[in-house]
């Protein structure tokens, strides 16, 4: 193999690219627009910048935030202090520090527009608005808005979600996370270097009406749009089907990030997902493998890596956002058990900092809900009796 076209400029297909041209390949990134701006928080989890330490250790401005205010309806406010930092960048800076490494390690970019993808025996010819361009292999970096309906993830209406955001020139020192009544999703406040993002996320909602919320919790908590950038995106948040039948990889071409479906269904974070899948993509293609072997490799890395307990999050997501539990919607009974619950916090942490699994998630809260209500109801006691009679 001597030629790897990588289709897309983003964190997946820039990451995929450096480390093929680090190893020798040459390596050919298109793009039409590399390095640009998007609605998406753009916060780098513990589990991302601890596996890939190059995601915090840059001169690229970046926010490192520890506290995080989460809310929704009946339960008010819990003031979350992260144990583990999440790093926050502006999406344009992230990008494009992830495409200068790729550069620097040697892979060749080119802001093309990819109009067409052609199969020619055993490569592909790419054809762009200016030239055609040969190549033995392809990775498919694209994004959830594919235009290459051959390669990539097959989508359907269920599979996807909204991500709206405003780029509002302020600052704060703190996440703020809304979760919304009856909605598969949440507003988030990001501070990033110069700016807030602003945005919403949410399934089986059309834009405009999420586009409502977010405007309206907005102007409830002083947010000025006069002078802030509107931004519009599709996410992809395959449900349980969706993962089963994903279409990750084929004769000549393996798809990372987005264009692979591999967003977290529950929190919509795609950026590990897409340094890693680059990395492991990289990691197939380098093995010395036949090329008709590289796709059954690469789900079964997928698979066993992240997929599976992505596949688990899946059907979890609905009843997180919207079931009820102890007479009450799931996020507010879930910050009650903060206010009152040491352990349940502990749980929280380390599903912000990307280390807890969904698979594992029900044995964990089961090993601690006896200790957990046992910690409720003992806080509920003490407030109602001792500070009662405290006061009496």
């Amino acid at each position: 193999m001597k030629v790897v076209a990588v289709l897309g400029g983003g964190p997946a297909g820039a990451s995929a690219a450096e480390r093929l041209a680090a190893a020798g390949l040459r390596t050919i990134i298109i793009d039409e627009k590399l390095a640009w701006e998007k609605p998406c928080g753009g916060g780098i989890t513990y589990k991302a910048y601890s596996q890939y330490p190059y995601l915090i250790e840059n001169d690229t401005p970046k926010k490192l935030v520890t506290d995080t205010l989460l809310a929704a309806p009946k339960s008010g406010v819990f003031k979350m202090a992260l144990a583990r930092p999440l790093v926050i960048y502006s999406r344009i800076d992230l990008n494009g520090m992830l495409l200068r490494r790729a550069a620097a390690a040697g892979a060749e970019i080119e802001k093309e527009r990819v109009l067409g993808l052609d199969r020619t025996g055993a490569g592909w010819r790419i054809r762009t608005r200016s030239s055609r361009i040969d190549a033995d292999y392809c990775v498919v970096a694209t994004g959830a808005r594919n235009p290459l309906r051959e390669v990539g993830t097959q989508y359907t209406a269920e599979d996807t979600m909204y991500a709206l955001g405003y780029w509002v020139p302020s600052d704060q020192a703190h996440i703020d996370i809304q979760f919304l009544p009856n909605l598969e999703g949440y507003i988030w406040v990001f501070p990033r270097a110069g700016h807030l993002s602003v945005g919403i996320c949410g399934k089986s909602e059309s834009a405009q009406c999420l586009r409502g919320r977010l405007e309206r919790y907005m102007d409830e908590k002083g947010l000025c749009r006069k002078e802030a950038r509107f931004y519009g995106h599709m996410l992809p948040a395959l449900g349980s089907r969706g993962w089963r039948n994903n279409r990750l990889a084929g004769d000549g071409w393996i798809a990372v990030g987005d264009a692979g479906g591999l967003v977290d269904p529950i929190t919509g974070e795609g950026l590990y997902y897409a340094v890693r899948s680059g990395d492991l993509a990289s990691q197939v293609v380098l093995t010395g493998q036949e090329p008709e072997r590289h796709a059954e490799t690469y789900r079964q890395l997928i698979t066993r890596d992240f997929g599976l307990d992505l596949t688990y999050g899946a059907g979890l997501a609905k009843r997180l956002f919207c079931g009820a539990i102890f007479f009450g919607a799931v996020p507010t009974r879930m910050i009650d058990f903060m206010k009152r619950s040491p352990k349940f916090c502990e749980i929280m942490q380390d599903l912000f900092a990307g280390t807890q699994p969904y698979l594992e998630l029900k044995n964990r809260l089961l090993r601690n809900v006896n200790t957990t209500l046992h910690e409720i109801l003992m806080s509920f006691l003490f407030r109602k009796l001792i500070l009662g009679q405290t006061r009496v």
